[in-house]
């Protein structure tokens, strides 16, 4: 494997340790089941995945990977921890879901592999966990076709995202395990719209993700404050 690769060791081995919960809907990785079908819907209404090439980059134990594929897109997903890959595999195994497959690279390699190759590739709660974001977002642009789609989101870098995404998730309402996220790593909107813009991505649309503690609901809005979804298209 390219010694240079995108990925940080410590959040490898923090998700592999977790491996075993992706498909358990009441732990660790709840909030990102109670999403996913959010954010799958807002993906079909811009780019319906019926009979499409679709990547998964850093797929995890395959939530969405598996959602996309049930959908009618032939999924890919990839990631670099083995083990939430094994996890991927044996779910898609148990559940026979069609047409998917995981493989263990990193998206820059599989960019140089398969160029232009997928019609729509999502990036979804990654981009903060490795060290060159920007590099990702090349590979993801390189890797889908001329006037394909590619769908990213991650969390905003300010003040009411620390609060809410750091102390309120992590240390108040323990929705996810302390220390899943950096500050320094969440990304800002217009940073993220800029590395898009320079691998020739054109931003087209964004959606914020709120969450309401009380209810337990979350829901997609115009407010991009703390999560947030970018679609871009292909030049």
């Amino acid at each position: 494997m390219n010694t240079t690769v995108n990925a940080d060791p410590a959040e490898l081995a923090k998700f592999s340790d977790l491996a075993h919960r992706w498909w358990d809907a009441d732990g660790e990785f709840r909030p990102l089941h109670q999403i996913n079908p959010l954010r799958l819907d807002w993906i079909q209404s811009l780019c319906p995945v019926k009979g499409l090439n679709a990547l998964d980059v850093g797929c995890g134990g395959g939530i969405l990977t598996d959602s996309l594929a049930r959908s009618g897109a032939t999924a890919t997903g990839i990631d670099l921890s083995g083990k939430a890959l094994r996890v991927a595999q044996l779910h898609a195994l148990d559940a026979q879901t069609p047409n998917v497959t995981y493989r263990e690279i990193s998206a820059e390699a599989m960019a140089a592999e398969a160029p232009a190759c997928f019609d729509l590739v999502t990036c979804m709660e990654m981009l903060e966990h490795v060290p060159d974001p920007a590099s990702v977002v090349r590979a993801c642009a390189t890797l889908v076709k001329p006037g394909g789609w590619v769908f990213f989101s991650t969390l905003n870098r300010n003040p009411k995202a620390f609060l809410l995404a750091i102390v309120g998730a992590e240390y108040v309402l323990k929705m996810l395990p302390r220390g899943t996220h950096e500050y320094a790593k969440m990304i800002r909107p217009s940073e993220l719209a800029g590395f898009c813009r320079d691998a020739g991505l054109i931003v087209s649309h964004s959606k914020g993700l709120s969450f309401n503690p009380l209810t337990q609901r979350y829901w997609l809005n115009s407010d991009t404050s703390v999560n947030y979804l970018l679609a871009t298209q292909k030049l």
